[in-house]
């Protein structure tokens, strides 16, 4: 049991993890799309500021195929403080959440462009 797990553990570390930032996203989309960086760095703002006007306003978006942008309700509840262990009162918030679409999903679980 010991070793399988021990194992398993090693060979998520060893998984190479890549990660793309705001600007590798703007480079990408500034080449697939033939315009400046520029333009692409306005264009996620804009999409970036939509969605969360959007999402403010109570209202959600959805792009067919990618997924959907909403807003979720998280209650108020009480919670621990791990130092402590004294109970500490969490206040009800908003939540943004994203649910995959159905063709998203399907691409990432084939591994498919």
């Amino acid at each position: 049991m010991f070793a399988s797990h021990t194992k398993k553990l090693f060979s998520q570390q060893n998984k190479k993890s890549i990660q793309m930032n705001k600007a590798d996203l703007i480079d990408k989309i500034a080449k697939d799309a033939d315009i400046t960086k520029a333009q692409a760095n306005a264009a996620l703002d804009s999409f970036t500021d939509t969605v969360i006007a959007t999402l403010k306003k109570g209202d959600r978006v959805t792009l067919v195929g990618f997924g959907t942008f909403s807003v979720s309700e998280r209650a108020a509840r009480n919670g621990r403080n791990p130092q402590t262990g004294a109970v500490i009162k969490i206040k009800a918030r908003k939540v943004p959440k994203f649910k995959a679409g159905k063709e998203f999903s399907t691409k990432i679980a084939s591994g498919k462009k």
